[in-house]
């Protein structure tokens, strides 16, 4: 069920397509001359995917404000018409991650069906403890899952044992949990009480696990509680996936650490001990911006995926991470922006594929730091976009997503159908 018009992609296509073959088969001789076979690198692209977020293709906000965009989505099934044009357009993200309650609906064999006819299916799904709800018991102002009050921890587990049976219905196959809980002021918390709390209630979540799922523990270093948080960084959470057990695993999001953490080290680390979940991809300068992934540090995400290639080479047992974008979209078309980010993850991918594994090796145990560094630099100071291209345009895609959705007018087309929602308070969407 196409939503936009094949003949205009097409069309489109047409306009681009001399030079885009041009390119592929220059690229295709210079990788020839590093015994790199330009046709087996396209495959394994086109093998790859990243989830698209729910709450991605809203418009986002800041602490201060949030300024409407045009035609934003209205609700979940909206939320998937979007998706369904992303990976029209893209060709690399096959999935959507939804987040609940925000993408409640009443018919969930109906969102199924909705999504499966744009070709889509569904991540992993996301719990949300971090806020109160309208009309809930207990408030999650002084935490969730670690909360001092028995009743307020059990309504935290009981809404993450509701997300599992929507992802069953769904056909998900993970859930991710992120909470809010900490501190801001010393004092306020009892450290080692608040983390066996956080133990107790996410073993009841687990319990409750299909035998084919996964949990995905996600930690934050800050916010809201600024003080101290329950699972503040990759340590804590791998001491809590390691308790809950096999199922359990660390989530990587690339704006949770501290500046200047070294996050390729801590996914070696975590690779190492059969406990990397996935990742939510994005871009920071100063925090956890939620910024287009590559945007601000491309090297680092094509560094993450040196890692990320280099632990398939080896065939490293039980490796099978997850992907997902993670965005908030403040000044560009959330379309527009997810469309360059899942570009950006499968151009680092490609750069990192495209490394020669023999040369670095052998760096590496000379003890030749000049020579692999520049193994590592040679493919990523490699333009890889002729290869991206090939991959969308045989896919039926875009080569020029971009452009195509701009040409297409669909962002004109659905506000019409969808008001405008109005702005003015602060938070992140």
């Amino acid at each position: 069920m196409p939503i936009l018009s094949t003949n205009q992609i097409q069309e489109h296509n047409a306009t681009v397509k001399r030079h885009a073959d041009t390119d592929y088969e220059y690229l295709g001789e210079q990788l020839a001359r590093r015994n790199i076979d330009i046709d087996t690198i396209k495959q394994q692209v086109a093998q790859f995917g990243v989830a698209i977020p729910s709450w991605g293709v809203g418009t986002g906000g800041t602490r201060f404000a949030r300024f409407p965009g045009l035609g934003e989505p209205r609700n979940v099934f909206d939320k998937l018409q979007d998706c369904g044009v992303i990976q029209q357009l893209a060709r690399a993200t096959p999935t959507v991650s939804l987040h609940i309650p925000w993408d409640k609906c009443s018919d969930w064999n109906e969102l199924r069906q909705t999504a499966s006819g744009y070709g889509l299916a569904f991540d992993a799904m996301n719990s949300n403890t971090f806020s109160d709800q309208k009309g809930q018991a207990h408030s999650y102002k002084f935490g969730s899952l670690t909360h001092a009050d028995a009743a307020t921890r059990a309504q935290a587990v009981e809404h993450n044992i509701e997300c599992i049976e929507i992802g069953k219905a769904l056909g998900s196959k993970a859930l991710t949990v992120w909470i809010g809980d900490g501190s801001n002021f010393p004092g306020q918390q009892h450290f080692r009480r608040a983390f066996d709390r956080y133990l107790e209630s996410a073993r009841q979540i687990y319990a409750e696990l299909p035998g084919d799922w996964r949990m995905f523990l996600e930690h934050k270093i800050c916010e809201p509680a600024f003080y101290s948080t329950v699972i503040q960084d990759w340590g804590s959470s791998f001491m809590a996936a390691s308790a809950l057990g096999d199922k359990a695993q660390c989530l990587v999001d690339l704006g949770h650490h501290a500046p200047n953490v070294n996050i390729e080290m801590i996914v070696a680390r975590l690779i190492a001990a059969g406990k990397l979940a996935g990742f939510h991809f994005n871009d920071s300068k100063y925090g956890d911006d939620d910024l287009d992934a590559g945007s601000v540090a491309p090297y680092r995400l094509f560094l993450v995926f040196n890692e990320l290639v280099s632990a398939a080479h080896e065939k490293v047992a039980g490796f099978n991470p997850a992907y997902m974008l993670d965005q908030s979209h403040n000044v560009t078309d959330p379309i527009e922006s997810l469309m360059t980010s899942a570009a950006q993850v499968q151009r680092s991918y490609a750069q990192a594929l495209i490394v020669d594994r023999a040369a670095l090796d052998a760096a590496q145990q000379a003890n030749d730091a000049l020579l692999a560094t520049q193994a590592l630099k040679r493919g990523f100071e490699t333009d890889v976009t002729p290869i991206l291209q090939r991959v969308r345009l045989e896919a039926g895609g875009a080569i020029d997503p971009v452009g195509a959705y701009r040409a297409s007018g669909y962002r004109q087309q659905v506000a019409k159908d969808r008001p405008a929602v109005a702005g003015g308070s602060g938070g992140i969407v």
